[in-house]
């Protein structure tokens, strides 16, 4: 029984808070940030918050669809790095096919036609520890407005 004990015992100091700390991928200083200036978004298990800004209708995205979304891509504290924002000449390509950063093939699936989310990427699933000099550094979590204009079911 004892045995037991000190298996639950060490499950709970050991292993419980380290398998929290695998889900969490921001960095902590950011995790604070996040938290207070987004308090509403919700949370994917891999650690990508969003917030819904206009809802959607309609069909998602799938692996292989074709779709077009605007977007402005902003560092934590607002710096933008890129955006699309022309919807005569939005940013096109496949879902599920490594074109773009993993955090964009993991959240448009769960968007839906004409949706509009704001969107924090943590590093490891941007640009990581290599980062996209000179526009982003090393281990940056980013923050997205995508919105979803059009799917091409190919």
């Amino acid at each position: 029984m004892r045995f037991a004990q000190l298996i639950l015992f060490l499950f709970a100091v050991v292993v419980a808070p380290a398998l929290r700390a695998q889900r969490e991928r921001l960095p902590p200083d950011d995790v604070d940030y996040v938290e207070k200036t987004w308090p509403d978004a919700k949370k994917t298990s891999t650690s990508i918050r969003y917030v819904v800004l206009k809802e959607g209708h309609g069909d998602s995205p799938k692996p292989g669809d074709k779709i077009d979304v605007l977007y402005v891509g902003k560092l934590l504290h607002g710096e933008i790095f890129d955006q699309t924002e022309d919807r005569d000449h939005p940013f096109t390509f496949r879902v599920g096919r490594q074109m773009v950063i993993d955090g964009w093939d993991q959240i448009l699936p769960m968007m839906k036609l004409g949706e509009k989310r704001l969107v924090i990427i943590p590093p490891e699933l941007a640009y990581g520890s290599r980062g996209q000099p000179p526009k982003i550094p090393r281990d940056a979590t980013l923050v997205f407005e995508i919105e979803l204009l059009d799917i091409k079911h190919e």
